[in-house]
């Protein structure tokens, strides 16, 4: 298990700058720019005609219990139910339409979101941690979904009816209104002051639930390991921790939230109490009448209660804020492997020639990543050195060397998941760097040591290179590489799950399901991180056969560990510490390199014994 998951509560992140988080939550409502005119039409209907029914108020005062009056009454109640109606019917319609944009907005996110992190490279992943990518990815855009539908729906509202009632408050008594106007600067005040807060708490709250994200999908992904070295117990106290860091970074939040709504009502009462006092007043010296004074008191608790629900939804506002902000920082993360401005095209037919000229390389600063090969790199320390070399379309060649000798970050060169320090790496004579990595990498087909297996189907594993191949060609593929021998067993044959991580097969199963993969993608260059080295005698005589059917008439690198595979390959490049040490075959590297002579005789020789 790698060590975040054995360390300490993450420390805090350093703030990163404040991002313009409204033009670019604006961007993804633009496309449904007539939705959204009308959901603020709606609202303007709803709120307005909630606002007439103050002049309702004053008709019923002054025209229907003063003078009693009954049928004038009558009349004025059913404008009242009349503009209810009409205030309903646009609250539906407002609701349903920011609900609906609320949807959408958070699914086109993570339409962006998810197809630039396809684009980063594995480099990115080696530094922040999956875990943390998938809580920004899904919890983050959740926040702004709702914000989006329900949040920034009431905000405007109140918005609206603040606005709305205080005009009509001005025209019932400009008296009473300038003493409102008065007290809005001190309402208005914790909102502002209170509402940054809020925000930047948010963020940091966000951060800490990211982290219990990453944690959680760590541990569990590597169940395994926990159970048998009896970790439980320590992992129930880590993640205790980093339950308490989110708690922690809550407590602040919800402290000055909870100081803000308390604070944003107490004033607005207070206001209200002073003000009626006020036109009580008025009304015992005839400066206006009951029901003038009613429907002033009417607008002032819509206008209160509107101040106190933007209260309440700036706080929801400025958290999803602090998300779109982790949201944007992964939209904008730049895309590590730079494409040529206008790529070249390979020929029809790729004879899979790879020549590397003086290629240097380190793992950049900061992106340290566990190697293949069990050993961390080193960012800034060259892990590739000067190495030089040609490959014939077609030959079979074996990389061997100790752990760290650069052979696994060979192959990542080959696919460019990562950019040269110098010098050019060729195939079929054109520099790599000047393909789109999608067309370079679709000449690959690779077989890793540790088979990927994913959470579908035997079909729709195989063909997972080759989506569109048919079933029987799927089919094909399976019994060159000897695995349909074992899915011909399976109750649901090619239809059969496999389940997460392909936790149903066995280690050769799924190597030959890796390997009828690759078989099915047909590609020029096979790369093999030796298949065969963690399997019992059976499945590896298996597997060994489905390679032996795979790499005809392929370039193939193979990283090897074993004798039979050195003795098949037509070349055996010798490598350490990134520099390539000696070429040559088996029999002629025994007589003529000292190095290679060791290693053969302490791992691959022992099997001869």
């Amino acid at each position: 298990m790698s060590q975040s998951l054995s360390s300490a509560v993450p420390q805090d992140r350093k703030p990163s700058p404040k991002r313009s988080v409204l033009p670019w939550n604006g961007s993804f409502l633009r496309p449904y720019r007539g939705k959204v005119i009308a959901a603020i039409v709606f609202l303007f209907i709803g709120s307005l005609a909630w606002l007439s029914l103050g002049q309702g108020v004053r008709l019923m005062v002054d025209e229907g219990f003063l003078r009693e009056n009954s049928e004038r009454l009558n009349e004025i109640i059913l404008l009242v139910i009349g503009i209810t109606a009409l205030s309903s019917s646009a609250i539906f319609c407002r609701f349903y339409l920011m609900t609906w944009l609320g949807e959408r907005v958070s699914a086109d996110i993570r339409l962006k979101v998810y197809d630039h992190l396809l684009k980063l490279s594995p480099g990115f992943y080696a530094r922040l941690r999956t875990g943390e990518v998938i809580s920004r990815f899904t919890a983050d855009a959740t926040l702004l979904q709702s914000v989006v539908g329900s949040s920034l729906s009431m905000a405007l509202r109140a918005s609206v009816t603040v606005v709305g009632g205080l005009v009509m408050m001005a025209i019932t008594s400009l008296k009473l209104t300038a003493l409102v106007l008065l007290a809005v600067p001190l309402v208005l005040g914790p909102i502002f002051f209170f509402g940054r807060k809020v925000r930047e708490l948010s963020r940091k709250s966000q951060d800490r639930v990211g982290d219990l994200g990453a944690y959680v999908d760590e541990s569990l992904h590597e169940i395994h390991t926990v159970q048998a070295y009896c970790h439980e117990d320590r992992d129930r106290q880590l993640f205790f921790e980093r339950v308490e860091a989110v708690m922690e970074a809550a407590r602040g939040r919800i402290k000055y939230r909870a100081i803000l709504i308390s604070l944003v009502m107490f004033l607005s009462i207070l206001a209200i109490a002073l003000i009626t006092w006020v036109g009580a007043k008025d009304v015992m010296s005839e400066a206006i009448s009951p029901g003038e004074l009613s429907a002033f008191m009417f607008y002032a608790v819509m206008v209160a209660g509107a101040v106190a629900t933007i209260s309440e939804v700036i706080g929801e506002i400025q958290r999803a804020a602090g998300a779109t902000e982790r949201l944007i920082e992964l939209v904008e993360t730049p895309i590590d492997i730079p494409v040529a401005p206008t790529p070249l095209s390979l020929p029809s037919k790729v004879r899979g020639e790879l020549s590397l000229k003086q290629v240097r390389f380190s793992y950049p600063v900061q992106a340290s990543a566990d190697s293949a090969e069990g050993m961390e790199a080193q960012a800034g320390v060259e892990v590739i050195r000067g190495l030089s070399l040609n490959i014939a379309p077609g030959e079979r060649v074996a990389l061997v060397g100790a752990s760290g000798a650069g052979k696994s970050t060979l192959f990542e060169l080959l696919q460019r998941f990562y950019v040269l320090d110098s010098g050019v790496i060729a195939l079929d004579g054109i520099d790599i760097a000047s393909l789109s990595p999608q067309l370079l990498r679709q000449q690959y087909a690779l077989v890793p040591q540790e088979s990927v297996i994913f959470a579908t189907s035997v079909l729709e594993n195989v063909r997972y290179g080759r989506p569109n191949a048919s079933l029987e060609e799927v089919q094909a593929a399976c019994v060159a590489a000897r695995a349909d021998e074992f899915i011909a067993d399976f109750s649901e044959g090619y239809q059969t799950y496999l389940g997460e991580r392909g936790v149903r097969l066995s280690g050769g199963q799924k190597q030959r399901i890796a390997i009828a993969r690759a078989i099915l993608a047909d590609r020029p260059v096979l790369l093999l991180d030796e298949a065969t080295s963690a399997l019992d005698a059976v499945s590896e005589q298996k597997v060994k056969q489905a390679l032996d059917v795979l790499m005809q008439g392929r370039t193939t690198l193979i990283i090897a560990h074993r004798l039979a595979t050195v003795l098949n390959a037509d070349r055996i490049l010798v490598m350490d510490k990134g520099e390539l040490i000696a070429s040559g075959t088996h029999g002629e590297l025994m007589q003529s390199n000292s190095l290679y002579r060791e290693f053969a005789s302490l791992q691959l020789l022992t099997e001869e014994a």
